[in-house]
């Protein structure tokens, strides 16, 4: 900031160097706070502006910490080491008594438009007029005889003490609260525990004596709380009330008022404006936005020492600081002997400036100042009068406080609404009742709320012709609902109005009680039945086909490597006759492998296992593998047996567009109709290409007829709609259509009022608090789903678990009976095959034994043993 400040300097001292030739240089000194980018702007300006070419001002800046005594001390003796003739500059509580202290020793002027100072100081200039005037006159004028006094320590206690003195003579009640001394990180929370205190002791009035800086900080907190608005009233006592931003307080129905010094309306105010407006943001900071009430002080700063500057010249009065340039804190210190004319020209001087009229006192203080008084309205700050030495208080404007919202609370507002469920609807009895007691819905519901939060009465109005509103293509008027608020028949339409351009044209709208898009509704198909083989729904077609191959494979392996492997043989021996016989013998044959690797796979083990660690390798891996595919399937496959579930044809509207065999349109004419009419985007284009080419029309004249027509088409019509109205209808009986899909679009309802209506803001700020509250939410809950005709949350179209009906698991049983059947077969065949090889055996034995008997009997039964076992797979080899 202070490279920025040097350089801008040094800029303007080469255009004046330009512009003014030789003239005399009067040196100005400047001591600018940190962050004060606005008024060192304004300075600059006026620096321009007041260059005349009888001298030039050359300006000495220094940006501090104006509550830093060290930093003041150091820059003020900086600037007088310089050979300044006055200075201008800012102080605050901490600073002030050394800068006074050094005015009046060195006899150097100090102008400010700092707050004034108490008591009389020599070598001080106070550009900013003294405030206890017209606050005191603004509170006899209210009739105030208790209120709260919030203030700044920081801007000093004079105003406070006058304002006690006066309560102590005329009996006010004044409760005075320091807002000056709360740290940053706790103010929030301390401005809360403050207000909250006020609304114990019941302190509905409350005079705000502080910048505009913390003024906002209060009213936010104000707002946040929400209960210190609406009935209360606030005197802002400083002299920028349009300074800062009351646009969130000035619609909550809170009494504001305040001073103004600088008049807006006053010409030469409004040439300035002009000019200011026209600065680039960049090379001015703070240009961008309305000029302060210190940065207009601060210009005419400027013009009160070139006039006083200028007066010097034509007096030829010559001043000069060469032969005291010394240290300001010399011992003793040696004042500037010309000091004296300084102040006397400065306070001699009389010029109309940004504040008005600026005369100053023998002491250095303004006189003859005129205040604007100012009162905060639905449409903005209004002047209502002024305020000057000579006539006291003048009010202008008698309306004090004629808030077009606090009127509304003697006058019964008109709602505008539609009947439409479950938005307004006729109660069963509604004969029975009068009135508002006739209809209930969620509309009914949200009006009551929004009538409570503004405070006014109303009535509820159907609207006549049945519409929301649209302008006639002929006639250019306005029907429905639309029309109501156009042609004053209604004040407010509290109804599923949805917010579009053309409606937001000709009414205002508030921000959206509800969003929205527009949604497809098919009918509910119906619940898928579980297959004979559902057991295999959790894994795929292909996943069960990997398995076979899989199991094939692995017994392959196992076979081949227990081939291989020769830790797979083992030798046993047998004994014929008197022969002893030793074969090797291998388990693992093709059938042991299937059925060892079967057995793994189904969890239930095998009585042989493989010794080699090539065939342990290859079940451990299978065994690995079995047990991932068994945990899947049967994670899986609770969900596919005790779960119905509805297959629908479509999910989007993608869906909708690659397909022809179910058709789908919208109501005739509205907005959804004109959605897709005007989109550009190529799936919405392509539906509605299609849709306007269908025979038969796919459109239909109601909603209630698209319904209708979703019901009866047997799922071969789609109809595209409101999402809240697809939702609600999802509730009522037959309970059998559905939404399915995300929202298309994006919109919303609001509550609409005539333009320019009182009510318009008072009714956004209620909407927004029953959002942040939940209660807008609550309604939709209420009306949508708790009075809901099929079940909480949607009812049927939910996924429900039921216990297993036989139809779940039948598959089971015919595998079982099947695999019992095969193997009754198996055992029958393999009867007949050992019968039959038995038969040929014994044949066989009879005709040896003839030969040899005691031989043949010893072969019969080792032939009968080895028979036997090489059924089962094992392989023996003789040695």
């Amino acid at each position: 900031m202070e490279a920025i400040v040097n350089l801008s300097v040094s800029v303007l001292l080469v255009l004046w160097g330009c512009a003014l030739g030789g003239s005399p240089s009067v040196q100005i000194g400047g001591l600018f706070p940190r962050g004060a980018d606005q008024e060192y702007s304004a300075f600059r300006i006026g620096m321009v502006q007041f260059g005349t070419s009888d001298f030039r001002l050359t300006p000495h800046i220094d940006n501090l910490e104006v509550a830093n005594s060290f930093a003041v001390t150091n820059c003020f003796c900086s600037q007088f080491s310089r050979g300044v003739y006055a200075i201008f500059g800012f102080y605050d509580k901490k600073s002030v008594n050394t800068i006074t202290s050094f005015c009046g020793t060195l006899h150097v002027s100090f102008i400010t438009p700092s707050f004034p100072l108490d008591g009389n100081q020599q070598f001080i200039i106070q550009m900013r007029p003294d405030i206890k005037g017209p606050l005191l006159s603004l509170i006899e004028y209210y009739k105030w005889d208790k209120f709260a006094y919030l203030y700044d320590s920081d801007r000093g206690l004079t105003t406070l003490q006058v304002v006690l003195d006066t309560a102590a003579e005329r009996k006010w009640q004044v409760t005075a609260i320091n807002v000056g001394n709360l740290k940053d990180e706790k103010k929030d929370e301390a401005y809360r525990s403050l207000f909250q205190d006020l609304e114990t002791k019941k302190e509905r009035r409350v005079i705000l004596d502080c910048e505009q800086d913390k003024v906002k900080d209060i009213m936010e907190q104000v707002i946040t709380i929400g209960r210190h608005v609406k009935g209360y009233h606030y005197i802002i006592a400083n002299l920028g009330f349009i300074d800062g931003d009351l646009t969130k307080i000035q619609y909550g129905g809170a009494n504001v008022s305040g001073f103004q010094i600088v008049d807006f309306d006053d010409p030469l105010v409004s040439k300035f404006d002009q000019r200011w407006e026209a600065l680039e943001e960049k090379e001015y900071p703070g240009a961008d936005s309305k000029i302060r009430y210190t940065s207009a002080l601060t210009y005419d700063a400027v013009q009160v020492m070139t006039e006083a500057f200028r007066y010097l010249h034509k007096q030829r009065i010559e001043f000069t600081r060469r032969a005291n340039n010394g240290d300001c804190l010399a011992n003793p210190a040696v004042p500037w002997a010309q000091g004296v004319d300084i102040e006397r020209a400065l306070k001699q001087v009389r010029v109309d400036g940004l504040t008005g009229n600026i005369q100053f006192d023998q002491h250095g203080k303004r006189v003859n100042y005129s205040v604007n008084i100012m009162e905060l309205k639905t449409n903005g700050p209004v002047k209502i009068g002024y305020w000057n030495e000579a006539d006291k208080m003048a009010v202008t404007k008698s309306d004090v406080f004629a808030n077009d919202t606090t009127g509304m609370e003697n006058k019964t507002v008109i709602v505008t609404t539609i009947l439409e469920a479950p938005y307004v609807m006729l109660k069963k009895n509604a004969d029975l009742y009068v009135d508002n007691e006739r209809y209930e819905g969620y509309c009914v519901d949200l009006a009551a709320e929004i009538a409570k939060h503004c405070g006014f009465k109303y009535q509820l109005k159907i609207v006549g012709d049945g519409k929301y509103g649209a302008r006639d293509a002929e006639t250019k008027i306005w029907n429905g609902m639309v029309g109501e608020l156009v042609y004053g028949k209604a004040d407010i339409a509290v109804a599923p109005l949805t917010i579009t351009l053309v409606r937001e044209e000709v009414i205002d709208f508030s921000k959206p009680f509800m969003s929205l898009g527009i949604s497809i509704m098919i009918k509910k198909p119906q619940k898928s039945k579980p297959g004979v083989f559902s057991f295999l729904d959790p894994l795929a077609y292909e996943i069960w086909m990997c398995i076979v191959f899989a199991y094939i494979g692995v017994s392959v392996v196992l076979f081949l490597v227990s081939r291989f492997s020769p830790y797979e043989w083992h030798t046993e021996e047998y004994e014929d006759g008197q022969i002893q016989t030793n074969e090797s013998t291998n388990e693992f044959g093709i059938f042991n492998s299937l059925w060892f690797s079967l057995g793994a796979f189904m969890r239930q083990g095998c009585d042989i296992s493989p010794r080699s660690l090539s065939g342990r390798i290859v079940g451990g891996v299978w065994w690995f593998f079995t047990l991932i595919i068994i945990s899947s399937y049967t994670a899986n496959l609770a969900a596919f047996l005790t779960v119905e579930r509805m297959v629908s044809p479509i999910e989007s509207a993608e869906d909708l567009a690659k397909q022809t065999e179910i058709a789908y349109g919208t109501l005739d004419s509205g907005s959804t109709k004109e959605f897709f009419r005007r989109s550009k985007i190529a799936l919405f284009d392509k539906m509605w290409t299609y849709m306007r080419s269908a025979e038969p029309s796919v459109f239909v004249k109601t909603t209630a007829e698209g319904v209708v027509r979703v019901r009866k088409s047997k799922g071969k019509y789609a109809y595209l709609l409101e999402s809240t109205m697809n939702e609600y209808i999802e509730q009522r009986k037959p309970c059998d259509t559905m939404k399915v899909g995300g929202n298309l679009d994006s919109k919303g309802y609001g509550i609409a009022t005539p333009k320019g209506s009182s009510l318009r803001n008072a009714v956004n700020l209620a909407v927004l608090k029953l959002n942040e509250q939940g209660l807008l939410d609550k309604l939709k809950n209420k009306w949508w789903y708790d009075k809901g005709e099929c079940g909480s949350g949607g009812g049927d179209s939910k996924e429900k678990t039921s216990a297993l009906s036989l139809s779940n698991v039948a598959g089971v049983f015919y595998i079982l009976v099947g695999g019992l059947g095969l193997a009754m077969l198996v055992a029958l065949i393999e009867f007949c095959y050992k019968s039959r090889a038995e038969a040929k055996r014994m044949k066989v034995a009879k005709n040896a034994q003839n030969v040899n008997p005691t031989s043949s009997q010893n072969s019969q039964n080792f032939a009968t043993y080895k028979e036997g076992y090489n059924v089962y797979g094992i392989e023996s080899v003789k040695i």
